[in-house]
């Protein structure tokens, strides 16, 4: 069972334990969070001086969710005269709903109390507690509670009351009830959060949105947004369960931004819920073709905070696309550098190919001709600022040597580069995903130079510079010892040999020779690579290979569907179709939510996916997995003013069928079936 129970709404969601309990960790980040800082760090609930413990849990709503509790230990549950029920809904702050029940048949005394705290610790403080440099404060009000965080302009408070009198106090509120036989007492507990702007008032309501929402609106803003996807009918009951979780997942994790009113993707809880210019594009790219409203509004923040300036400490350059937009006081102060920061080398060609993918899908050339300024820039920082050593590569290397990302590519942990033999390169270096994604990119921005923005010189100079990276990139990451592409160059231009799944994000982008392409298909698909249960990260006979180590050896289920297009791009269906299979076999053991990454252990070792201890969920690229894999195994491909449909399912799923898919052709349907054969090409 789950030690911990999270809701959502947007970026603003609470951790608790299986109690609905609130306390500190140093693990996991418990409490009420909003915009990057946490307004509760303490909510414990007590009967009589005594805790509770859980008899059950419903959390089948993303937002809200019940805890079934009686006190005392599990051992004493047959003699309790007394039971609690804990409903809590999310929006903005959470009100929590307190019921206790008198079982017994004669009158009953109690007393409820609830601690509260607020540590306003901002999420970059949790694993790493430090001092607070401004100042807390705690005001008992008439029926409420008042806890306060100022430091100069950054000012945050919680505002707590209870819907029935209350001894309030300022570690929190306790209540003397007395409930008649087999009667109950209610009480609602509202938590507000503010966030305080410029002119002393909350900065969100100014939003469309106000910062704070009913749950009424809630619930009918998720079931529009279910509503508006294609319908989704098959055989496959993983396939249906993980479609419907995704779609509840993605609509969870919409967030109101601050700086501009409009609706974004939060990349994953608890640790990323923000913007990510790598995570936001990646899962619109995998949900454009059934939810393509989601992708104006990323692309256009993207492009209006695109670098300007050279800025070491935020590893800024002109034409770059940032990496992380955070809200809190750590940013605000500069004690990081996300306020946004850009240190990413992949998110520049990658907004270029989302809004090329975006046209192809809606025709929707008024957005293409609006952005163009952004992408010439994108494009442009890919020859300048990105090829750092003047190679025809892109490279990275942060400039801020004192809290900048190390590794700037999607595996960005510190040791997620490394050579076969366990050693790490010299920066700066090159991954090969990142260069497939800048051969990508250019050949999509000739496109739209040709399509939309009319420019033919622009548009020929774009395919000749991707013809000749293409022909490089073959030359210098391919090892023909190994059969295979290089995870990197280093900074004096050697492979960085280690076999690892960027080699499928390559026939992604299509920067493989067609040569080439089946003993990459094969590695893919090797044991060294596939666990059953997806393609590790790193193959297991490699240096540094660890089944649960976070870029080294575990299981990322967008990985896997980026993998499963590029194998469907070169042909190779049936090993498509294999990583499909393995990906939704893996969602039934995590109640149709694939989680941000699981471990690399065999299939036939474990039987089912072991879980990565903290890993994020949802997460937003991850929830879009399943929605990348059904277009890979209906082959949807969009071709001008049509819509082709190749479909390939996987053995055993049966009959799998997408009603009302939107487009630039209408809204059209698609219908596949599982077949037999497992030949490939």
């Amino acid at each position: 069972m789950k030690e911990l129970v999270s809701i959502l709404d947007g970026n603003t969601f609470l951790v608790s334990d299986r109690r609905g309990d609130i306390e500190p960790s140093l693990d996991f980040p418990t409490g009420l969070f909003t915009f990057d800082t946490r307004f509760l760090s303490a909510w414990r609930l007590l009967l009589d001086g005594e805790r509770l413990s859980a008899l059950s849990i419903d959390d089948a709503e993303s937002y809200r969710t019940r805890y079934f509790l009686v006190p005392g230990e599990p051992t004493h549950f047959l003699d309790t005269k007394v039971s609690v029920i804990r409903s809590r809904v999310i929006g903005g702050g959470f009100d929590e709903e307190l019921t206790v029940l008198n079982h017994s048949g004669q009158d009953a005394t109690f007393t409820v109390r609830v601690e509260m705290a607020a540590d306003f610790g901002d999420l970059f403080e949790i694993k790493d507690t430090q001092r607070k440099k401004g100042h807390h404060t705690v005001k008992v009000e008439e029926n409420a509670l008042r806890l306060a965080y100022r430091r100069e302009a950054f000012h945050r408070e919680t505002v707590i009351r209870s819907s029935e009198p209350a001894e309030i106090d300022k570690a929190g509120m306790t209540f003397s009830i007395r409930i008649g036989p087999d009667g109950e007492w209610t009480t609602r507990l509202t938590v507000s959060t503010i966030i305080y702007g410029a002119r002393g008032e909350d900065a969100r309501t100014r939003l469309p949105l106000g910062g704070s929402r009913t749950t009424a609106a809630i619930q009918a803003e998720h079931a529009e947004f279910v509503a508006k996807a294609p319908k989704l009918g098959c055989d496959c009951e993983p396939l249906a369960g993980a479609y419907r979780r995704s779609l509840n997942d993605l609509a969870a994790l919409r967030y109101e931004s601050i700086s501009l009113g409009v609706r974004l993707m939060a990349a994953g809880l608890p640790w990323f819920m923000t913007l990510f210019g790598r995570d936001s594009i990646i899962t619109s790219l995998q949900v454009l073709p059934f939810l393509p409203e989601l992708i104006p509004p990323t692309l256009t923040m993207l492009a209006g905070l695109q670098g300007v300036r050279l800025d070491d400490f935020r590893d800024e350059e002109p034409g770059k696309i940032l990496h992380e937009l955070r809200y809190g006081e750590a940013a605000g102060f500069e004690e990081q550098p996300h306020s946004p920061y850009y240190g990413a080398v992949d998110s520049t060609p990658l907004f270029v190919i989302l809004l090329d993918e975006y046209e192809r899908w809606t025709g929707d050339t008024a957005l293409v001709k609006r952005l163009e300024y952004a992408a010439r820039a994108a494009l442009a920082w890919i020859d300048t600022y990105g090829d750092l050593l003047g190679t025809g590569y892109l490279w990275y290397q942060t400039r801020n040597l004192r809290n900048g990302l190390e590794n700037q590519c999607w595996k960005d942990s510190w040791d997620g580069i490394s050579y076969a033999d366990g050693r790490l390169p010299s920066f700066p270096r090159a991954t090969c995903e990142v260069q497939g994604y800048a051969y990508d990119a250019k050949l999509r921005g000739a496109r739209l130079a040709r399509l939309v923005w009319n420019d033919p010189q622009y548009a020929e100079r774009l395919e000749r510079e991707a013809a000749e990276l293409k022909e490089r990139f073959n030359r210098d990451f391919w090892l023909p010892e190994k059969e295979y592409y290089a995870l990197a160059l280093d900074a004096d231009g050697r492979p960085v040999d280690a076999l690892s799944s960027n080699i499928g994000h390559l026939l992604w982008s299509g920067i493989v020779d067609e040569s080439r392409a089946p003993r990459i298909a094969e590695q893919l698909l090797s044991p060294r690579l596939f666990s059953g249960w997806g393609v590790r990260t790193l193959a297991d006979d490699q240096g540094r290979y660890n089944p649960i180590g976070y870029h080294v050896g575990t299981v990322w289920p967008f990985d896997n569907s980026i993998i499963a297009w590029g194998l469907w791009k070169y042909g190779f269906r049936a090993e498509a179709g294999r990583i499909c299979e393995s990906m939704l076999a893996a969602s039934r053991y995590f109640e149709g939510r694939l989680p941000e990454a699981f471990a690399g252990y065999e299939r036939d070792l474990t039987e089912y996916p072991v879980q990565y201890p903290t890993a994020c969920s949802p997460q937003a690229w991850s929830a879009g997995t399943p929605l990348l894999l059904l277009r890979v195994m209906l082959g949807l491909e969009p071709q001008g003013e049509h819509l082709i449909i190749d479909p390939y399912v996987p053995p055993g799923m049966g009959r799998v069928e997408l009603l009302d898919i939107p487009g630039r052709w209408g809204r059209v349907d698609a219908l596949g079936r599982s077949r037999d054969d497992q030949s490939s090409r």
